[in-house]
């Protein structure tokens, strides 16, 4: 289950509320005056969509950063060494553009030649569970120069700098707090705001966020970040835009109890907070509100946003089942899964994606449509709202093959607005007992990109955890265990399951039946 609404929404709302409301401004004079050159070249101050996810840099746009972390630290991220969350953040970034580079140290290689080497030319250093008095008098000394620091579980003596500005935030953590002014920092007020984001997203403790600290930072210090740009309204286009039409659309939604209560829960989340956003959407949701994200975002773009369906991580189908050359039809009937044996195709184990993947009781329904060629999908999941309230959500997608066996195109209007997403079957065990299903998406109204995957079993349970078959699926996708989310499987009961009358579904294959034509329906 995966949509960018909620993002979306709030940033349609925040336009119409006078706080937010920013007039587009001219970006400030930056230091170090490397920095500023990128800045300010030809795109630097734009408003516009910049080069997509994954898109390649030139050599001079590079961005060099530098990690150095604790000598046997330990993360919040399921203990796992903060060296190797680290590493791997440094093959995220990639994903984002490949003129990014990351290079990690422990503290131990202080004093080095290679380490002094990257300190003298980076753009930014992260410090990470550093708390040694040598390494933190030594980082201090060797990172004067360096415009932009950040130190995370550090000694209080290593201190935070953003434009080469030393900065500290003490605030109350909400979250990533307000982004109205991330990216457009003009003195240390706007640091101090910045900063606080970055705070509050890294105590969310997961492989997103960590990647999203440091992208805040080089969009607003360094370089435009794409997904990053994306985020800022338009000031008063945006606002005559809406008014001009979507005027009884928003009043509509005013009026309305819900649709009234999601504008203002919203209005407490950041832009790019999907987790927040999302839980909004899904305890105030209503026709109210569908209807002014689908004249706001959808059918007018008031917020003249775009966004493109990631390239990457470039993920691998699924070529062989039960050593058989994989076809569209045995693919689609891998998805339909269970669904007849049981109530519904599969249970959602554990995601990658912190927004999207971590709901309780997900249960997905894959079935063949009516129509000749149709499939669709339809998720169904819990959500505890923002009043205490126990609730089932469901979404209904338009499924499509691609032209590779095991590769779909899915798309969904969710709450007024269109995301579209590219999924693959990376692998299913030969008895059923599990699967790993990987999507890039992309809602274009809402500005928005993602990616994320979703273990599923029969059952709800976790299956052989050391099995190296599935070890080699999540390495496929550039997934560590880590990252996962558990999905809470228990208090399932009352789910809104069933396929519409006449749903087709095995068309070769099921659980339990080998591979070998079955009667056709």
């Amino acid at each position: 289950m995966a949509t960018t609404l909620p993002t979306s929404a709030s940033a349609a709302v925040r336009i119409f509320q006078p706080t937010f409301c920013h007039v587009p401004r001219t970006c400030p004079v930056l230091a170090p005056s490397r920095s500023v050159s990128r800045r300010f070249s030809g795109v630097a101050c734009s408003l516009g969509i910049g080069s997509v996810a994954g898109q390649a840099t030139p050599q001079e746009d590079t961005v060099r950063i530098v990690a150095v972390v604790g000598e046997g630290s330990i993360s919040p991220l399921k203990d796992t060494p903060w060296e190797e969350v680290m590493r791997h953040t440094a093959d995220r970034l990639k994903w984002v553009d490949e003129g990014f580079e990351m290079f990690v140290f422990t503290d131990k290689s202080i004093d080095c030649d290679d380490l002094r080497k990257e300190l003298s030319r980076c753009d930014m250093l992260v410090n990470v569970a550093i708390t040694g008095q040598e390494s933190v008098q030594w980082l201090v000394h060797n990172s004067k120069s360096i415009s932009n620091v950040l130190c995370f579980h550090s000694s209080p003596s290593l201190l935070n700098k953003l434009g080469g500005t030393d900065v500290q935030y003490t605030g109350e953590q909400d979250f990533f707090g307000k982004l109205a002014n991330v990216g457009k920092p003009s003195g240390t007020e706007e640091s101090t705001e910045v900063l606080k984001t970055i705070s509050n997203a890294w105590e969310r403790h997961n492989s997103d966020d960590i990647r999203f600290c440091l992208l805040v930072v080089v969009n607003a210090y360094i370089k435009p970040v794409a997904m990053l740009q994306n985020l800022r309204a338009k000031g008063l286009s945006t606002l005559s835009c809406m008014i001009r039409n979507c005027g009884p659309q928003i009043l509509n939604c005013l009026f309305d109890p819900d649709c009234r209560k999601a504008i203002q829960c919203l209005n407490s989340c950041s832009p790019t907070d999907q987790v927040c956003n999302y839980r909004c959407i899904a305890s105030y949701e209503s026709p109210r509100l569908e209807a002014f994200s689908l004249c706001v975002l959808q059918k007018n773009n008031c917020l003249e946003l775009n966004a493109e369906i990631p390239s990457k991580p470039y993920v691998t189908p699924l070529s062989m089942f039960r050593e058989q050359n994989l076809s569209h039809e045995v693919a689609e009937d891998l998805f339909v899964g269970w669904l007849d044996n049981l109530e519904w195709s599969w249970r959602v184990v554990a995601g990658q994606n912190p927004a999207y993947d971590q709901f309780p009781c997900q249960y997905q329904l894959f079935y063949r449509g009516k129509a000749k060629g149709s499939f669709w999908y339809e998720p169904i999941f819990q959500v505890r709202t923002l009043e205490g309230k126990l609730v089932w959500r469901r979404r209904k997608y338009r499924v499509r093959r691609a032209s590779i066996p095991g590769t779909f195109y899915f798309s969904v209007l969710d709450n007024g607005v269109v995301s579209k997403e590219f999924w693959t079957i990376v692998d299913v065990s030969d008895d059923f007992s599990w699967g790993l299903f990987h999507y890039h998406g992309a809602a274009q109204a809402a500005g928005q990109s993602y990616t994320g995957a979703v273990l599923v079993t029969p059952d709800g349970s976790y299956p052989d955890a050391d099995s190296p078959r599935l070890a080699s699926a999540l390495e496929k996708c550039g997934i560590k265990k880590w990252e996962l989310y558990m999905v809470d499987n228990c208090s399932c009961m009352g789910a809104p399951l069933g396929t519409p009358e006449g749903s087709q579904l095995h068309y070769q294959i099921a659980p339990g039946k080998h591979a070998g034509i079955m009667q056709r329906i």
